[in-house]
């Protein structure tokens, strides 16, 4: 497959996502403003690991449209999905932070899933570097895309799936 053709596909499956996002919210018995800090930072999630990649899809077709395609396009395109990595990163962790320790322990088997993403997208930033310094090669750049839309898939899976969290955290 053509680094085109994948940027479109992950950029359409991005946009899904995103809309999916709508009928959580759509579905719910509740307004939005009524739902817990919980089911509103997983909403967060699922929404940034939705924009996070389709942004870096846009760039990547943009890029790939400029004739002769620069040389150093990949070197760019991961330079640019970790300046918008990390602010979506660190108001994650921020917004994780208000909710307290107790919401990680009480995911029961769910915590251990937290912690392996955790460690995979801290590799997948590490990757971002290595691509964005070094070596600029596609694959390297289409991980920082395919991995945030794996884990909003899992993020709305779990919004569907598990029952809304009634108490305060």
């Amino acid at each position: 497959m053509e680094p085109g053709e994948a940027l479109t596909t992950a950029a359409q499956i991005a946009v899904a996502l995103a809309g999916f996002a709508g009928v959580v919210v759509a579905f719910r018995s509740k307004s939005l403003h009524e739902w817990s800090p919980r089911e509103q930072f997983r909403l967060w999630l699922l929404l940034g690991n939705a924009l996070v990649p389709l942004f870096d899809c846009l760039l990547g077709m943009l890029l790939l449209a400029i004739n002769p395609t620069p040389l150093s396009i990949w070197h760019w395109c991961s330079g640019f999905s970790l300046l918008l990595s990390f602010p979506f990163g660190l108001s994650s962790w921020r917004r994780l932070s208000k909710l307290g320790p107790t919401v990680i322990k009480n995911m029961g088997a769910y915590r251990y899933l937290f912690y392996m993403v955790g460690i995979l997208g801290t590799a997948m930033v590490l990757s971002q570097f290595y691509n964005a310094l070094v070596s600029g090669v596609f694959w390297l750049f289409y991980v920082a895309i395919i991995f945030p839309l794996a884990i909003g898939t899992l993020q709305f899976a779990l919004m569907i799936l598990l029952p809304p969290h009634t108490s305060n955290t």
